[in-house]
């Protein structure tokens, strides 16, 4: 059996009950559309951590979960993070930044004893 890819859904900018109450509808249609069990909301975009935003996500779930799935959050910022902590709401999160933001990658310097064997 094939692995179902996850649904996606990005919220952006500062959400009120009627953003919520579309993005519940568009959670739920595109988790059975998918047929997928998890819902990955995009929150890097997302306006200040308020509690509008942290009832939103918390309906997101509930909508999820009602679907028979559940949410996992990409790349959300520290402070919204400790905000669902301080809540009491935990979530799988995903982190993944643009190329740009990444940092390169690091050489590895081996140290050589002089009392270690050549290769």
């Amino acid at each position: 059996m094939e692995a179902i890819e996850p649904a996606a859904l990005t919220l952006t900018g500062t959400l009120d009950r009627e953003a919520t109450r579309r993005l519940c509808e568009e959670a739920r249609t595109l988790l059975r559309a998918t047929g997928a069990d998890v819902l990955v909301c995009d929150v890097a975009d997302l306006g200040p951590p308020v509690l509008a935003a942290i009832d939103a996500l918390a309906r997101l779930q509930l909508t999820a979960r009602r679907a028979g799935g559940r949410i996992r959050l990409r790349d959300p910022a520290p402070h919204l993070t400790e905000l669902l902590h301080l809540v009491g709401l935990s979530f799988e999160v995903e982190v993944e930044r643009e190329a740009e933001q990444r940092e390169p990658a690091g050489r590895v310097q081996e140290a050589v004893e002089a009392r270690d064997p050549p290769l």
